[in-house]
């Protein structure tokens, strides 16, 4: 039993080398895309929420290497001030360690406080940028909660929806006008693969009647695609183009609510660096989708590894995408 219990784990083991061995190799394509021409942002200025950590650090990271003018929107002032001045020394530390492609013009960065579960802060950010910001070039909705215990935003919401769509909804209605004036410009909405296994239930949107916290992530990803395709038909004609994207499964901080078994984590920990993508790998189709003018012009589309891919079609449901909008206007307070 111990020959067969040990020989099981080397092979598990000698699996998880080969695969990571084959996703690295693999992966160098998606490595390839640092370091594009050092000018592609400059004089552009790119909003990205939950920019603190995980991909949403690492597209803020590449962005301002390319030269964009980036605003962190984050819940945590302090966290993010921590993380921009980290990003300043790496940028500082590149430039003093030789040429790299997009650093010797690097960007600026800029923190401002943006907490999606409040309304209030929602509005009250959204002023403050059309106050002092004279463009907007990008706007990245990358922020969202993963699989919490049931929990409530400030306005009454369900976490994952009210953070994930609703919060999301509101800030992009309240900037379209400085993006549209800002023409060409962009919008880029991080879901995920986990939309497959999520319903739009609109008698229970706030999951009041029952709560499963995997479906309703599920949900709210659904949302933010059913979300991307309504917003891309009413923004036709306006030269503001809206995608959206799935970054794979990444190694980030989003699943801090998962409870995992103590005996366990030294294998998932191993399974995690065997399969997963690192935060650099995983946001490189937002910094594609933001940057890339291979995408210009291209709008409502899902996107996985930098590529378009198919959706399923409760995805590219019209009717439910409109519904959808409507009741999103009311929840968030735009209609009465």
């Amino acid at each position: 039993m111990a020959v067969s219990t040990a020989v099981a784990v080397l092979a598990a083991l000698g699996g998880a080398l080969w695969l990571a061995a084959r996703r690295f190799v693999g992966s160098g394509v998606q490595r390839l895309r640092r370091g594009g021409d050092p000018a592609l942002m400059h004089g552009k200025t790119v909003l990205i929420t939950g920019a603190n950590s995980g991909l949403g650090r690492a597209t803020a990271a590449e962005l301002l290497r390319l030269g964009a003018r980036v605003i962190m929107g984050c819940r945590d002032r302090a966290r993010a001030e921590e993380a921009a001045g980290q990003l300043r020394r790496e940028l500082r530390q590149a430039v003093e360690c030789g040429p790299e492609p997009g650093v010797s013009g690097a960007g600026e960065l800029v923190v401002r406080e943006l907490d999606l579960a409040s309304l209030r802060s929602v509005r009250a950010f959204c002023q403050e940028m059309l106050q002092e910001e004279p463009r907007l070039d990008v706007l990245i909705n990358n922020a969202g909660i993963f699989q919490c215990p049931y929990m409530k935003t400030e306005d009454g919401f369900e976490m994952q929806f009210g953070v994930n769509h609703l919060g999301h909804f509101l800030l992009t209605n309240l900037l379209l006008g400085l993006l549209k004036s800002s023409a060409p410009s962009r919008i880029v909405v991080v879901s995920s693969k986990l939309y497959k296994y999520g319903d739009i239930n609109f008698d229970d949107l706030n999951s009041e009647q029952s709560y499963n916290k995997s479906f309703c992530y599920s949900r709210s990803k659904l949302a933010n695609i059913l979300f991307t395709r309504e917003l891309a038909r009413r923004l036709e004609g306006t030269n503001v183009t809206v995608n959206v994207l799935h970054p794979g499964i990444v190694r980030t901080n989003l699943g801090r609510h998962i409870h995992i078994p103590l005996l366990v984590k030294p294998l998932f920990n191993l399974v995690s660096w065997a399969f997963f993508k690192t935060p650099v790998e995983g946001a490189q189709t937002s910094i594609y989708l933001a940057s890339s003018p291979e995408v210009e012009g291209v709008s409502g589309r899902y996107f996985g590894d930098c590529k378009e891919e198919e959706l399923l079609p409760k995805a590219m449901d019209e009717s439910v995408a409109r519904k959808l909008w409507d009741i999103s206007e009311v929840m968030v307070g735009i209609l009465k």
